[in-house]
């Protein structure tokens, strides 16, 4: 499933890949939860989206006159950040992390027990170890390969949370470009 192509796509769009903690719920949501799915979701996509490192690859400029104590600050919130995801990880055990790719539309990853194809359910995903909840996508397991390949299609989401997904998704297929790539040297 992992492979190393540029462009990472599931059904027919842009996805994002990654290896993270995940988990099946084969009992779906009662419509009256599934309802409030998508403002969490959104507000757990936003957060994951500032944990994000966005930062220029070039060098901050280091002769501004605040530079000294934003990068102070920078490497304090990262060790506030590092140490409230090891907390949470001993107080909320997640399951394990596993290759994924999704976007807006569904998902594919490997299970050691996948759930049978035709299955609804929701699918929980761990974006970052420092946000306690996971995003919540709810759908059908459309196809498992005998190696435990599972595929499933997402139900309609929210325009605002689709939103989100994309432009994470490609944030991150960017930053990957970029890094295949490399920075260009002068000559």
């Amino acid at each position: 499933m992992i492979d190393t192509a540029d462009t990472i796509v599931l059904y027919e769009e842009l996805a994002f890949q990654d290896v993270l903690p995940l988990h099946w719920l084969t009992q779906a949501p009662e419509p009256a939860a599934a309802a409030s799915l998508a403002e969490r979701n959104l507000q757990v996509l936003q957060a994951w989206d500032a944990l994000e490192d966005h930062g220029s690859v070039e060098k901050p400029d280091e002769n501004t006159p605040l530079a000294a104590d934003i990068q102070r600050l920078d490497r304090k919130m990262t060790l506030l950040l590092g140490l409230v995801g090891q907390l949470l990880a001993v107080n909320r055990p997640r399951p394990p992390a596993v290759p994924l790719r999704f976007n807006a539309r569904g998902a594919l990853w490997r299970s050691s027990q996948p759930p049978p194809p035709g299955s609804h359910g929701v699918l929980e995903i761990y974006l970052h170890e420092c946000l306690a909840q996971p995003l919540r996508l709810t759908g059908e397991v459309t196809a498992v390969t005998p190696n435990g390949e599972v595929k499933a299609r997402f139900a309609p989401l929210d325009e605002a949370v689709s939103a989100a997904i994309a432009k994470v998704t490609f944030r991150r297929h960017r930053r990957q470009i970029a890094g295949r790539h490399g920075p260009k040297s002068k000559s």
